[in-house]
């Protein structure tokens, strides 16, 4: 009689970790328009297959004098979710300072809207004299450890194992060593070697192209003007790899400049005019979640020209603090907004506008 195979099945936990990133910009204006048990609320962001927001309190309702901060399980139908959270303030250079960390033990949050935190953060005296309130602004650093359990089923004897997929890791090869290429873009005086099979694979615009209007053309190669080398190289290698090369941060809050969050946004445009979408979606998630009072502006104006309903939902959220919007005002993205989108100016002011105003809003966005 044939032996049957041992099939057995584990429970296995893991944790998946990020962080995310708050400024606090206009922390003294906020503090003053915001009483006791007034909060703003961050952008959403993603840990362990479920959505989360921190809830910052200038003044604390449980400990006064102090500043509150709270994690907030934001996602539908999400119970019983087991998470720890972590809040620092960081310095300057953006590393933690070890006197204001803050670590709350593992915590099961029952229902969406249920939160976990820390009502006195920090006290106001010790955060105004310190050298980390500078420019009347700060940063809170929330490192996020969602418990994901899921089922595992193995079998008995097992003498083969399968590895991974690495079929991104081939066509990442493929486009560095050039073999078989036989298409060439000149894009910022730089040259690329790629293959027209790959490229309309992955991209519906080039396969028009490609093998439509520059299907016979051969020579020189095809002149992209209105694309910076750099941003062009970023697509490429999406269109290859299906990732995003390390210098974009994708998936994380850390380590992005101002320059770096820019380049994404050129790479959306790009993203979009060779209509890759799922590309598309995670530079917008990206933007989204690195929008500040410097960035914002110009932010908006790229979601209005581009049909963005995420970016610029998160921008008007991000916004309706008042010490955002005046930050905002000021910034240099502030003249382009009013000058190429003065219609989406009229929106967001109407946004703003208390719900029983209902005529006053129509009113504005009929101006």
């Amino acid at each position: 009689m044939p032996k049957r195979r041992k099939v057995t099945s584990a429970i296995v936990a893991e944790e998946e970790r990020r962080t995310h990133v708050i400024n606090i910009d206009g922390y003294s204006r906020t503090k003053e328009l915001l009483k006791v048990g007034d909060c703003t609320t961050s952008i959403p962001f993603m840990v362990g297959d479920h959505n989360w927001v921190v809830k910052y309190y200038p003044n604390s309702n449980d400990k006064p004098g102090h500043i509150s901060v709270y994690l907030v399980l934001d996602s539908a139908g999400g119970e019983g979710v087991k998470a720890k959270v972590t809040f620092n303030i960081l310095d300057k250079g953006g590393e933690p300072v070890p006197s204001y960390v803050k670590v709350a033990p593992e915590h099961v949050f029952p229902y969406s809207g249920s939160d976990w935190g820390f009502g006195d953060f920090i006290k106001h005296e010790d955060l105004e004299g310190s050298v980390h309130l500078g420019g009347d602004s700060f940063r809170i650093k929330c490192d996020v450890a969602v418990k994901k359990i899921h089922n595992e089923e193995t079998h008995a004897n097992q003498f083969v194992v399968v590895p991974p997929s690495n079929l991104h890791h081939h066509f990442g090869e493929l486009l560095k060593s050039k073999d078989g290429a036989d298409v060439a873009f000149r894009v910022g005086g730089q040259v690329f070697e790629d293959h027209r099979s790959v490229l309309a694979a992955r991209s519906p615009v080039f396969k028009a192209e490609l093998f439509g209007t520059m299907r016979e053309r051969s020579g020189d190669p095809i002149e992209i003007d209105d694309i910076e080398a750099g941003v062009f190289k970023s697509l490429l290698h999406f269109i290859y790899t299906d990732s995003l090369p390390e210098t974009t941060h994708e998936g994380t809050d850390e380590g992005a400049t101002h320059e770096d969050i820019a380049t994404t946004g050129h790479l959306l445009v790009a993203a979009d005019r060779y209509d890759i979408a799922r590309l598309k979606l995670i530079c917008e998630e990206i933007l989204c979640n690195h929008i500040d009072s410097s960035m914002v502006a110009t932010s908006l104006v790229l979601a209005e020209q581009h049909n963005y309903h995420g970016l610029k939902e998160a921008c008007f959220e991000f916004l309706a603090s008042p010490s955002n919007l005046e930050a905002m005002i000021v910034s240099d993205g502030y003249q382009h907004l009013k000058s190429s989108c003065p219609s989406l100016l009229r929106e967001l002011i109407a946004r703003l506008l208390p719900v029983e105003l209902t005529a006053a809003k129509d009113i504005i966005r009929d101006i």
